[in-house]
């Protein structure tokens, strides 16, 4: 018979810093807004034939050098598994809209490239997004609430870099 390993423990912190009234009031009210907020946008989207997900591939490649990536960084890019960018690439690659090409640098890469229809997709669909995150977010903030909501998720972001 093979070994079992145990699982690894976790590890708890020597006291646990609970959360005050203010904490919890911001850490509840980011949680139960942000999933919320994500599906309003992506059902505003939805008349243009476009996922979020999908919107989200096409702005990568439109700003990336060429309007193509190589399938490992636009995974990255979108936080997903190289299994999870085919998924999401799949559909939109019979739609025409992005095609998997060879690098011409190295035949071992494969690159994601944006094609004029998704290219034209992408145009039309971003007023309708626009329009959607300042209905939703943006026009509700004053610039200084901007200002510090940007301020509060790059420290955020860093941090989950760093870690």
């Amino acid at each position: 018979m093979g070994e079992t390993t145990a699982p690894t423990p976790i590890t708890q912190p020597t006291e646990t810093r609970w959360l005050d009234d203010v904490e919890m009031r911001a850490w509840r009210s980011y949680v139960e807004t942000q999933a919320d907020l994500n599906t309003a946008i992506e059902a505003d989207l939805r008349p243009t034939g476009l996922s979020l997900g999908d919107y989200q591939v096409l702005v990568f490649l439109s700003e990336a050098p060429d309007q193509r990536l190589r399938m490992c960084d636009l995974a990255d890019d979108l936080q997903l598994s190289p299994s999870g960018l085919t998924r999401r690439l799949d559909g939109i690659v019979r739609r025409g809209w992005v095609e998997r090409v060879g690098s011409d640098d190295d035949r071992r890469v494969m690159l994601a490239a944006l094609t004029p229809e998704g290219r034209a997709t992408l145009e039309c669909a971003a007023p309708t997004h626009v329009d959607s995150v300042r209905r939703r977010l943006v026009d509700l903030l004053d610039e200084d609430e901007l200002a510090a909501l940007a301020t509060i998720f790059d420290k955020v972001r860093t941090a989950l870099d760093d870690a």
